[in-house]
């Protein structure tokens, strides 16, 4: 399937393979709906109008995990099953922050779409958000891991709704954010969610110092040869058979197509001409932003480090096929723009 490393590419062909590469349709962790409204999160009494109000549905987050009704859980993996979130009506956390400051509960506000707003209540926030125990004091009685699934992301994103994956992607990202940044990583000081979790106030010696999320952009490239064979990769840190296309961060001060060269001849050896942009989805896992390209190799010997990468190799469809028929390749989930890329490649949905 692999060329020698000093191996070059046939003369350009009239048609190029990346000729008739499109935007990708769909992502599944860009499917959001609802209307931000950003000029609200700085209003002081926005949570308080929201918890008081039956228009209002609230979902539950601990980190990278969100709460789905109980028994729907496990059916995640399962290719038709359809889950949804676990959805409190927001007058329900009325009572339990009653004599309480709302504004200084992990609420986050996602937005509103067809008369409807959306919270998001974390629970890691509040010091007892774990895997084992998720306990909320208060109105919610039972441990909240007693009275619902929990799933990751990830799991849940191809089973729901557009629009519910949408606000489970925004939950997630604050809550991801908001946990690990507990400091200024100016000063030092402690740190307390404001703009209703979008943002932070330092509350050390510039109190009004206001800090937001930083977002690390990532290339993702879907690298093909003048034959339109694809270049899958296996590197050392993913599970046994698991192969992807080729990915890497931006650095400092680079362009994205430029990091998409650098990326693909670090770590394959392949050097890369044309770039076409596919698309975008953010990847939470902390704070990611994968921004993807099709790009046509200039040749097709590959050479690998093999100590990052571990090996490489170019498929064509039939290939590919019977190397998932034989179960000696495993491929990217649903909820990875990797997959989408694959399948836009494949000419269709993989089967696994």
């Amino acid at each position: 399937m692999s060329d020698s490393p000093r191996s070059a590419l046939s003369p350009r062909s009239a048609f190029s393979p990346l000729a008739l590469t499109q935007v990708l349709p769909f992502l599944p962790l860009a499917q959001g709906d609802v209307d931000y409204h950003v000029a609200r999160r700085s209003r002081p009494d926005l949570m308080r109008d929201l918890t008081g109000s039956p228009a209002v549905d609230v979902i539950l987050v601990d980190r990278d995990h969100l709460a789905v009704p109980k028994g729907q859980g496990g059916t995640a993996g399962r290719r038709h099953a359809r889950i949804r979130l676990a959805m409190l009506p927001a007058t329900y956390l009325a009572g339990m922050l009653d004599g309480e400051d709302r504004e200084s509960w992990p609420l986050y506000y996602l937005g509103s779409k067809d008369g409807r707003d959306y919270l998001a209540l974390d629970l890691a926030l509040l010091g007892q958000g774990a895997d084992d125990g998720r306990t909320v004091d208060g109105g919610l009685g039972q441990s909240a891991g007693e009275r619902f699934d929990w799933l990751g992301l990830r799991e849940f994103a191809p089973h729901g709704t557009p629009r519910q994956v949408g606000l489970a992607t925004s939950a997630v990202s604050l809550s991801m954010w908001q946990n690990r940044q507990r400091f200024c990583p100016a000063c030092g000081a402690p740190v307390k969610p404001c703009m209703s979790g979008w943002a932070q106030r330092c509350l050390g010696a510039d109190p009004g110092h206001t800090l937001f999320p930083r977002i690390e952009p990532a290339v993702i490239m879907a690298v093909v040869d003048s034959r339109d064979r694809l270049l899958l990769q296996h590197n050392s840190a993913w599970g046994p058979d698991f192969h992807s296309v080729t990915a890497g961060f931006v650095e400092a001060g680079e362009n994205l197509e430029h990091a998409v060269r650098r990326e693909t001849m670090e770590e394959v050896g392949v050097p890369v001409g044309e770039v076409h942009y596919m698309g975008s989805q953010p990847w939470p896992f902390p704070s990611s932003l994968m921004v993807a390209f099709k790009a046509r190799a200039m040749m097709t010997g590959i050479r690998v480090d093999g100590q990052e990468t571990k090996e490489a190799a170019w498929f064509s469809r039939d290939e590919l096929s019977a190397s998932m028929a034989a179960g000696t390749i495993r491929m990217p989930k649903r909820a990875t723009i990797a997959r989408a890329m694959i399948e836009e490649w494949y000419g269709k949905g993989l089967e696994e």
